[in-house]
């Protein structure tokens, strides 16, 4: 009997052990499960790419500056001039039999001048009212 004690003992001891091994490993993980999240910090590093492109993008602002200071009073290159702006002959005339001329075009006499047009030709004259910069 007392063999069956010793034994029993024994087995406890080792039991009591093992669970205070599983007891700390159970802390330690707990510990890392719920640890304090430390300050995140990030930098932002530049690339040689991005250096290039801000440096082509400082030059073409400055370029600009240079463009619009040197061209006060001067007259545009040709090719920078706007299109001529002309309204076609028919239209012209069409609107000249109506008291229309090509400075600016009154909405309401327009209006009264196209109603005999279908809605496509009606279009068609104030797209190139638009154009010719005689009607906003």
């Amino acid at each position: 009997m007392e063999e069956q004690a010793q034994e029993m003992v024994e087995r406890l001891e080792a039991a009591t052990t093992l669970l205070e091994r599983t007891l700390s490993w159970l802390d330690e993980r707990q510990s890392l499960l719920a640890g304090e999240v430390e300050r995140i910090s990030a930098t932002v590093e530049t690339t040689r790419r991005e250096e290039e492109l801000a440096g082509k993008l400082e030059a073409a602002e400055r370029e600009l500056g240079e463009l619009k200071a040197g061209s006060a009073g001067v007259a545009l290159p040709k090719v920078l001039q706007p299109l001529r702006r002309t309204l076609p002959s028919s239209t012209a005339e069409m609107l000249a039999k109506h008291g229309i001329g090509e400075s600016g075009v009154e909405v309401q006499k327009l209006d009264a001048a196209l109603a005999g047009l279908s809605l496509e030709q009606r279009i068609a004259v104030k797209s190139q009212l638009r154009r010719a910069g005689a009607m906003a």
